[in-house]
């Protein structure tokens, strides 16, 4: 843990989902690669590491890395099947929550404001959100599915909207790194999720050191 260059008391978190909140890639991956067999591409397939690799980039994109040299056409039918099996999936079945996050943003909503904001498709987040029981302590969350905007421009409106000052973003990948560079967030690295990055501004190995920060 180093939360070293936390020198005030957050007004709001902002979380990413996937790599944070919970790891839902093995309940994704059977649904995905269902949707490739159905789609036509039954040449294809992912694994859960692939797919750790890629969440964090817009869906559009992740379906076009799954699919490379496919035609734009081919990688909507496939994207919006996928979605379908992969909603219809998580209805189902949770995804896995990080230990103690469920407690963590609990505590947090009695301190600040607590949001998400990820590049998923509409509809994830609630379903977390749901499994996770998670829905009275989430002050608002956006994701790109719901308006087509980068996590920069979402993570920049939700501190508009909710005039924070000096809020930070949790996330697991470079790509969250860099869109907090993007929009001059203050992010914290959760080490414990997909991806690596060098030199964030604070690094957490479990959710719970979050409540460190006040």
């Amino acid at each position: 843990m180093n939360l070293d260059k936390v020198n005030f008391i957050p007004d709001g978190v902002i979380f990413d989902v996937d790599g944070t909140i919970w790891d839902s890639t093995p309940i994704v991956t059977e649904a995905w690669n269902r949707a490739l067999v159905d789609t036509g591409h039954p040449d294809v397939s992912v694994t859960a590491d692939m797919l750790k690799g890629l969440f964090g980039l817009p869906m559009l994109e992740i379906m076009k890395n799954v699919l490379p040299g496919v035609s734009e056409k081919d990688v909507r039918i496939f994207d919006k099947v996928c979605i379908e099996y992969e909603q219809a999936a998580l209805v189902e079945t949770s995804g896995i929550p990080y230990i103690n996050i469920e407690e963590t943003i609990k505590k947090l909503s009695k301190k600040c404001k607590v949001i998400i904001v990820s590049n998923c498709q509409a509809g994830y987040i609630e379903l977390m959100m749901k499994h996770l029981k998670l829905e009275p302590y989430i002050t608002d969350k956006i994701c790109h599915g719901d308006n087509g905007l980068s996590k920069a421009e979402n993570i920049k409106l939700m501190n508009k909207r909710h005039k924070l000052k000096h809020s930070v973003y949790v996330g697991d990948t470079i790509m969250d790194a860099n869109a907090c560079s993007e929009a001059k967030e203050f992010f914290v690295f959760a080490s414990y999720g997909f991806g690596q990055v060098e030199n964030p501004d604070a690094i957490i190995d479990s959710p719970e050191q979050l409540l460190e920060m006040f």
